[in-house]
């Protein structure tokens, strides 16, 4: 604790925090009841000010298990540090379990977490996610009594509570804008297809092709869609695809997809956003800062972990929490990457001829 006449000046960490300096003693003390929220307001004012937090009670609600698949994509660390917020406030310990190829798996961080007698789980972007993974895991859990919640894709077979973010309405929105600025060639680099989100975001950028006039049909507008890995390197794989067969406008899976466009752009000596429009989806931290600043469609974080650790402190309350999923809307954050279409800009390309419809003999009307 830095030097203060020898003790906390109790002033200053109630300014900061907005609460009084009998509040402050309160929480430095252990004594009195007080609301998580203005706890968490005073812990932070000290952290802040660079003092020495007080020591956590002996006693607390309990552990929680939170299971996330990675921490390379910066929007994992960032869900991760709201929810074990969200937790700290109302007492509980959070457990992050964060997985690798080759590391510890989903499954022995779950045997691992209920060994350790956690209160609940939150499994965010997990084997839920993936439409070629078993459900037995989440089944076997519910047996056993642990309340969990289900974030980032959907499970219809696990009856639990479930929050994603509305995958559909982002590749809407990020087709919208180009539109919106002329591109009639829109392509989308997505991730892998046995992925929830990625099936969704490939289910929703077919129909918006359509809907705007840029495809005949869902199948037609297949051929704009090229799948990758969800990293800088399959987002610049995947735009390279698309750039080559002449499109303009590039919806991305990830931000991290959408740096890698930006790349596959550039080494083709294209501009960006003069030649080429770029938009990617989370809006993870410094997305403002890179060259261009990203246009990209924002993942409601806050509201999404907010969601589902409320779903999951009701149902260890022995309450049920609604079964429906959640889809929470995400925002379009507009900035550099994007621009009105090149002049020039090729057409949408006709749609092939349907085999079963000849084109008329010489002669016919």
């Amino acid at each position: 604790m830095p030097p203060s006449h020898g003790r906390t000046r109790l002033v200053d960490v109630a300014a900061l925090a907005g609460v009084s300096t009998a509040t402050v003693s309160r929480v430095l003390n252990g004594k009195g009841t007080i609301a998580p929220e203005t706890r968490q307001s005073v812990l932070a004012a000290l952290d802040t000010l660079g003092y020495e937090r007080p020591s956590a009670p002996a006693s607390s609600a309990g552990l929680v298990g939170l299971v996330v698949p990675e921490l390379t994509n910066p929007v994992f660390p960032a869900m991760a540090q709201t929810v074990e917020t969200l937790l700290a406030q109302s007492g509980y310990t959070p457990l992050l379990c964060t997985q690798s190829p080759g590391s510890t798996t989903e499954d022995e961080y779950i045997e691992t977490l209920v060994e350790r007698g956690v209160a609940g789980i939150v499994f965010v972007s997990g084997l839920h996610a993936d439409t070629t993974a078993g459900r037995e895991r989440y089944l076997r859990l519910q047996e056993r009594g642990v309340p969990f919640v289900l974030v980032g894709g959907h499970a219809p077979e696990v009856d639990v509570p479930q929050v994603s973010p509305d995958d559909a309405e982002a590749v809407r929105l990020a087709v919208r804008h180009l539109v919106s600025q002329g591109h009639r060639r829109i392509g989308l680099a997505i991730g892998p297809e046995r992925f929830v989100p990625a099936r969704r975001k490939r289910a929703a950028f077919l129909a918006a092709l359509v809907e705007h006039g840029l495809a005949a049909d869902e199948a037609g507008a297949a051929s704009h869609v090229v799948s990758g890995l969800y990293t800088v390197e399959g987002g610049r794989a995947a735009a390279a695809e698309l750039l080559d067969a002449g499109h303009t406008g590039l919806v991305c899976g990830s931000d991290l997809m959408a740096l890698g466009a930006v790349r596959a752009a550039r080494s083709r000596g294209l501009r960006v956003p003069d030649d080429v429009s770029v938009v990617g989806y989370d809006d993870s931290p410094l997305m403002a800062f890179t060259d261009p600043p990203l246009t990209t469609v924002r993942q409601p974080v806050q509201t999404v972990c907010r969601a589902a650790v409320g779903a999951l402190l009701t149902e260890i309350r022995g309450e049920r929490a609604p079964r429906s999923e959640l889809l929470v809307e995400p925002e379009l954050v507009v900035r550099g990457s994007t621009g009105a279409a090149p002049a020039g800009a090729p057409p949408p390309a006709p749609e092939p001829t349907s085999p079963s419809t000849p084109p008329p003999a010489e002669g016919e009307a």
